[in-house]
């Protein structure tokens, strides 16, 4: 049996930047509230006519974890698209991708829908593929685009100012070094938690279209995000821990050997507290939420690509993933680079 590893790694943020200041001019909120319940600086949105979707954001970050990959990307066997926020109800950004790139390829194009867990998912799934040789190369990508899908008012401050928009990319290749790559992913879900972080309509299941047509109610809003702030932060901290315990003991590793922690970018008290329960120093843990928001399953590929861009990362080293979401859904990969 093979391993995978990730062999390139890409990232895009559009170049609109917006700060906490920014906000307040739209919405009764300000810097010192948003820093102290979040951490986050400012973030990312797309502008109109930018150019920006969902999936051309991908193929940004694609094309340069591509590159990096040292492959053609023709030599892409499967595409794995983890996003809450697709171009279209249907079909998937997945197959758009494999448009969008002009693969000679016909292959195929795998759509997850695991939120904030996304990349995590996707990454699981990918790396059963490789290890039993299916496939040699795929590209996973993580993508959201959550600033025009927001209440960017008073009433919705509370989840508007946490997320941005952008992109992360990872090839996953084939490593005949059972020593190195992807050790084990482990995931999970709960979902009797389901809507304490969710977006209920469009739904099929929530009423008719031809009532949502003629429904014109601004006070409905169940068409915005809805997050139980203080259940979900309670809940993230005690599922980190654990999924990533889970990952260490698989292995036979301690917390010791963790070289690099990349968290999903939620909330950075949360990554605080999992950093002190852990005991880890600040050069142990990535987080660059601070800048770039909450950008969900977008979060870990953009961090990991920066972590490793900085020199954070290397070869050898043993790195942590981890990630919880809406679902619940949460889990963890465990990676010797």
């Amino acid at each position: 049996m093979y391993h995978s590893k990730i062999s390139g790694l890409g990232y895009y943020v559009p170049e609109n930047v917006v700060t906490n200041s920014d906000l307040s001019k739209i919405m009764e909120t300000n810097d010192a509230w948003i820093q102290e319940r979040t951490g986050i600086k400012e973030r990312r949105h797309v502008v109109k006519g930018d150019g920006n979707t969902t999936t051309t954001m991908g193929v940004k970050a694609a094309k340069k974890a591509i590159e990096r990959a040292s492959i053609h990307k023709d030599d892409i066997d499967f595409i794995i698209f983890a996003t809450l926020s697709p171009d279209y109800y249907f079909p998937g950004p997945g197959v758009l991708v494999q448009r969008d790139l002009e693969l000679s390829k016909t292959i195929g194009a795998l759509d997850v829908r695991n939120q904030c867990s996304g990349f995590i998912y996707a990454l699981s799934v990918a790396d059963q593929f490789i290890k039993t040789g299916m496939y040699k190369n795929i590209l996973i990508i993580g993508s959201e685009l959550h600033s025009t899908g927001l209440d960017m008012t008073t009433r919705g401050r509370g989840v508007s100012v946490i997320f941005g928009d952008g992109a992360g990319a990872a090839v996953l290749t084939r490593e005949e070094d059972t020593a190195k790559g992807i050790l084990s992913t482990h995931l999970h879900s709960e979902g009797q938690y389901a809507e304490e972080l969710s977006l209920i309509a469009p739904g099929m299941g929530k009423r008719w279209v031809t009532d949502i047509l003629a429904d014109d109610n601004p006070e409905d809003t169940s068409y915005y995000p809805h997050m139980n702030g203080q259940f979900v932060f309670k809940n993230a901290v005690q599922r980190f821990s654990e999924v990533i315990m889970e990952a260490l003991k698989a292995n036979n590793l301690q917390v010791s050997d963790i070289d690099m922690l990349i968290p999903h970018q939620a909330n950075l008290r949360i990554s605080q507290f999992i950093q002190h329960q852990f005991k880890l120093n600040d050069d142990q843990v990535y987080n660059n939420i601070m800048k770039y928001g909450n950008t969900t399953a977008a979060s870990v590929p953009i961090a990991l690509t920066e972590a490793w861009g900085e020199g954070k990362i290397k070869e050898g080293d043993t790195v942590v993933l981890a990630a919880f979401g809406s679902g619940f859904t949460w889990g963890s990969a465990i990676i010797k680079w």
